[in-house]
């Protein structure tokens, strides 16, 4: 289902002028100069940024109002790094805001994103921009994807983690079909893509409560920003 979704989603780009849409998502070797820089010792050694923009699921957001900064999906990203890598200097710069989309996103971009200097850089935003629209949303992913690639910064998408109202194994739910979007967007810029809700997918097909994955409706618990943090690392290994 969702190959077929991404192939009609890089066709659409692909006539719209992204003529890179058939190439290939980033694989791990994406990120091989940023493991070089992770492995290197003082004094040789600099300070890593990793900076996570998006909605209230990178903040930390369990069941709201309650935030857990460190049981969320960056800091358990860190938490894994310094165990791969460590003599380095990592810090993870979470530029989230609860209730926020893209279009908001791309507003600050340039002044709480890139005033970082990411060494790398994910953008989580699909879950909420279902209330702006698919066109709208691809639309603010490439103005900020862009803005990233023209300072050298990698990139990595993230779907969507899920939403409880929506039946996550229901064929081309709207939550699968931002994922495919995101997966077109990811070939035509050769970009990373860390599919989150193809992990919470997967779960559900063998049999396992999504219930047990999450904090309230949508937000994910701890064992949910878990799945999350697995699909990041894959870069990192």
């Amino acid at each position: 289902m969702r190959i077929n979704m991404t192939l009609i989603t890089c066709l659409l780009l692909f006539l719209s002028g992204r003529s890179l849409c058939f190439g290939q998502i980033a694989d791990s070797t994406y990120l091989s100069e940023l493991k070089t820089e992770l492995q290197k010792k003082w004094p040789e050694n600099r300070t890593i940024n990793l900076v996570f923009h998006g909605h209230s699921v990178p903040a930390g957001y369990f069941a709201t109002p309650d935030v857990r900064t460190l049981e969320a999906y960056p800091h358990q990203v860190l938490k894994r790094l310094k165990e791969l890598y460590p003599y380095a200097v990592i810090n993870v710069i979470t530029t989230a805001i609860g209730g926020e989309n893209s279009l908001q996103g791309v507003k600050r971009f340039k002044s709480d994103v890139l005033t970082h200097q990411p060494d790398l850089l994910f953008l989580d935003y699909a879950l909420n921009d279902r209330n702006i629209g698919l066109e709208v949303s691809k639309e603010a992913m490439e103005i900020m994807i862009e803005a990233a690639l023209d300072e050298s910064i990698p990139v990595i998408l993230m779907t969507p983690s899920p939403d409880m109202r929506v039946p996550v194994m229901a064929e081309e739910n709207e939550l699968e079909q931002f994922s495919a979007m995101l997966a077109g967007l990811a070939a035509a810029y050769r970009i990373g893509l860390a599919d989150s809700f193809g992990q919470f997918e997967r779960e559900v097909a063998e049999g396992r409560n999504l219930k047990d994955f999450m904090s309230q409706v949508n937000h994910p618990n701890e064992k949910g920003h878990e799945l999350i943090a697995n699909e990041i690392m894959k870069y990192f290994k």
